[in-house]
């Protein structure tokens, strides 16, 4: 069972395997790869959305797109980090957001055009109340991006 109380079993794992491989796999073609009817293949993967254990999206490289600036900014803050969280989660800069331990409480994962869209996002985190400060990691290359954890 994952965290969104849904269960998980073996076929599930072989849908989003496969789904990991070609997110645009004919329901005909991955029926037949996890050894399902193309109906209870359609079901399956609307199950597995519908609950939350998945997405199917399109994943890019954003320094291809004309972004020019990644980076990961560690937030530390005083106090409750759920209105923080809730704050800078709705900031479309930001694509990825985590509480975490550590010496961050929160880390946020940010797209922009350049450093003076960088410098602005930053500027606006740290307006936020209850952020004490922050640190910025600039990316200067993306090595590594995968996303095959989910079904293992």
């Amino acid at each position: 069972m994952d965290r969104s109380g849904t269960q998980i079993d073996e076929t599930d794992r072989a849908i989003i395997e496969e789904l990991q491989r070609d997110g645009r796999i004919p329901y005909t073609r991955l029926g037949t790869a996890v050894g399902l009817s193309e109906a209870a293949a359609r079901q399956r993967v609307q199950r597995l959305i519908d609950s939350g254990v998945m997405q199917v999206v399109a994943v890019t490289n954003p320094l291809a797109h004309g972004y020019r600036r990644m980076a990961m900014v560690g937030v530390r803050t005083e106090g409750p980090t759920d209105d923080i969280a809730k704050v800078l989660q709705a900031m479309p800069d930001i694509d990825y957001l985590v509480v975490s331990a550590g010496s961050f409480d929160l880390l946020a994962e940010v797209v922009v055009a350049d450093d003076g869209a960088l410098l602005d996002l930053t500027n606006r985190i740290r307006a936020v109340p209850g952020v004490r400060n922050t640190e910025t990691f600039i990316y200067l290359d993306l090595v590594k991006q995968t996303f095959t954890w989910g079904a293992h």
